[in-house]
């Protein structure tokens, strides 16, 4: 087949996964066309059957604002022309699908391009619920070949939020590759940060708010006082300055670390003792995931699509959200006991290659792509339309 995938190439789950995804499907054969307005973090300067396709913008008066979402259009539309792409998988609802859209619609009949819609999470349930962007989202999710969400939590959203059919959504799961995550693939450098007898506590995101940043600290300062340990943050982010001012006000400066954003989140995880993410909500949660293929156990709320990855009290733990102290207890009582941080290390590894590894996920997404490609084509543009507005 040949692929285009439209994604954001900064760095987060959506990128990162719609990269690998692209990476892994290059391997088994199919030709893979990124277009987006910069090369996608993840990939390599150069792999086999993968092309980069940048969209620029265009500086002119009269577009006094971004006129991305138009320009990725036009640029989706002369490579689906000059590379015969059988479908566009666009990763976010808006304005990747919305794009995506115009693109097919200025390639006619003639040219039976598919497109395939991932949503990822903000874009139902942040994004897509402004007012001014509810209508668009709803119809550019309407007006895809196919629609995947990334959890089974997230297709719930889909359904209630925008009355989108259940069973024109299909759940595929993040994933990872567990060779590369693999507990002792990378070297660990510990030393660097920790003394012999302290343990590594570890918070990858980016920072936003619903990442509940002051609770990692909070939760952090609970076990440092019965595990000696230091706290590394790995991204950056708006709530950056909260994290630092609570770390302040608990007097434990010293015993956290910023590295900010990393490319290689695999060779940190393979020395972490401990994941904290008491998000408020994750339509997944892909960085949990990564420490369980690393061998790292996980402490995070019970929120969103994360029990859906966490098995609680086989990977790790899960508490309410905003309940510190007990998540507190929860990561005491894994580090402070070798034979139980020792089952889980190897549970989580288990789990993360026999549920989610990358040669599980990414033929579920290569059969999807192959019922698209053989339905029929998508209703017109009218009937959506009309469904839109009767609401």
């Amino acid at each position: 087949m040949k692929i285009g995938i439209t994604c954001y190439p900064t760095y987060g789950g959506s990128g990162a996964i719609a990269t690998e995804l692209g990476i892994e499907l290059s391997k088994r054969g199919h030709e893979i066309h990124f277009i987006s307005y910069a090369q996608p973090f993840r990939l390599p300067h150069f792999m086999p059957r993968v092309y980069f396709h940048e969209v620029e913008t265009t500086r002119y008066p009269l577009f006094e604002h971004n006129n991305y979402s138009l320009s990725l259009a036009a640029m989706m539309h002369e490579v689906a022309l000059r590379a015969e792409l059988d479908l566009l998988h666009v990763h976010y609802a808006i304005p990747h699908a919305t794009s995506a859209w115009i693109a097919r619609e200025m390639l006619g009949s003639g040219h039976p391009l598919k497109i395939v819609t991932t949503l990822h999470g903000t874009d139902i349930t942040l994004v897509g619920q402004e007012r001014s962007y509810f209508d668009i989202t709803r119809f550019s999710i309407q007006k895809s070949d196919g629609i995947t969400a990334v959890s089974d939590y997230l297709k719930r959203e889909t359904v209630d939020r925008f009355r989108v059919p259940g069973d024109t959504i299909e759940v595929i799961h993040n994933f990872v590759d567990p060779r590369l995550y693999r507990r002792g693939s990378f070297p660990c450098r510990k030393e660097t940060f920790l003394r012999p007898d302290e343990m590594l506590v570890m918070h990858v995101s980016n920072f936003r708010t619903v990442k509940r940043i002051a609770d990692v600290v909070r939760i952090f300062a609970r076990i440092h006082k019965q595990i000696p340990s230091k706290l590394m943050f790995v991204g950056d982010g708006p709530e950056r300055p909260t994290a630092t001012a609570e770390a302040e006000a608990l007097g434990i400066t010293d015993r956290v670390i910023f590295l900010g954003k990393q490319d290689s989140v695999a060779e940190l995880m393979t020395c972490a003792d401990l994941l904290l993410l008491p998000s408020a909500s994750e339509s997944f949660g892909l960085v949990a995931l990564e420490a369980m293929a690393s061998g790292v156990p996980v402490v995070s709320s019970n929120a969103g699509g994360l029990p859906e990855v966490v098995e609680d009290g086989v990977t790790g733990h899960m508490g309410s959200v905003g309940d510190v102290e007990a998540m507190a207890e929860m990561g005491v009582s894994i580090l402070r006991d070798n034979r139980k941080w020792l089952a889980m290390s190897v549970a989580s590894q288990k789990v993360a290659a026999e549920r989610f590894g990358v040669d599980v996920i990414v033929p579920q997404y290569e059969r999807y792509y192959e019922r698209v490609l053989a339905d029929a084509p998508a209703p017109p543009a009218e009937s959506l339309l009309a469904t839109a507005g009767d609401d």
